[in-house]
């Protein structure tokens, strides 16, 4: 009895060892894994980190094209805007300065009546006021048809009224007599020109 109680004792003041044995190259890292295993890892690029980088530098790609898109759209935004407000103030522009053609050719007729009556000093009124008028339209973009008598008839800018026989041969589908003067804006046609044309 005695022999067992001493046995007990020595029992219990030995150290108790849990930890598994190993040779004493390898040192076991709290995980379990042992140093070598895990600086052969380290030093061996895995797979994974490579497919990391693909994938990166595919999402990278695509942002960069994603952004070239997003400021080519806007650049034609910006410039179809651009565009259309300037076609806005020219239409705007053309309908004022269509309404006041009509004046245009009354100031015409009163400079014509004045110098036949041979009052000077009225002509040269009407003349003053039609000379302005017609700066501020042409500063807009406004331009006569000239010189129209002889030159051959041309449906997209001429409206023929009316046809005559001509006096001469040469003068076959020509214009002969123009009745209302046409005009440009901006070098498209805004009145057309009315005229009388040879047969």
């Amino acid at each position: 009895m005695l022999k067992m109680k001493e046995e007990q004792t020595n029992g219990a003041d030995a150290p108790v060892n849990n930890k598994p044995t190993a040779d004493n190259s390898d040192t076991f890292t709290e995980d379990g894994q042992s140093k070598e295993q895990e600086a052969n890892t380290e030093n061996q690029p895995s797979e994974t980190t490579e497919s990391e980088l693909e994938r990166l530098t595919n999402e990278l790609s695509e942002v960069k094209d994603k952004h070239l898109r997003l400021y080519s759209e806007f650049e034609n935004y910006r410039r179809r805007t651009s565009r259309e407000r300037l076609e806005l103030i020219g239409s705007a522009n053309a309908d004022l300065i269509q309404t006041l053609l009509p004046v245009l050719d009354d100031f015409e007729r009163a400079m014509e009546a004045a110098e036949k009556s041979g009052s000077g000093a009225e002509y040269q009124g009407i003349h003053l006021i039609y000379q302005k008028l017609l700066k501020e339209l042409q500063n807009k973009g406004l331009k006569a048809m000239e010189d129209l008598e002889g030159e051959p008839f041309d449906a997209e800018v001429h409206e023929a009224i009316s046809q005559t026989p001509a006096a001469r041969r040469k003068l076959k589908n020509h214009i002969v007599h123009v009745v209302e003067k046409g005009y440009y804006l901006n070098d498209k046609v805004l009145r057309y020109a009315k005229v009388v044309i040879g047969t």
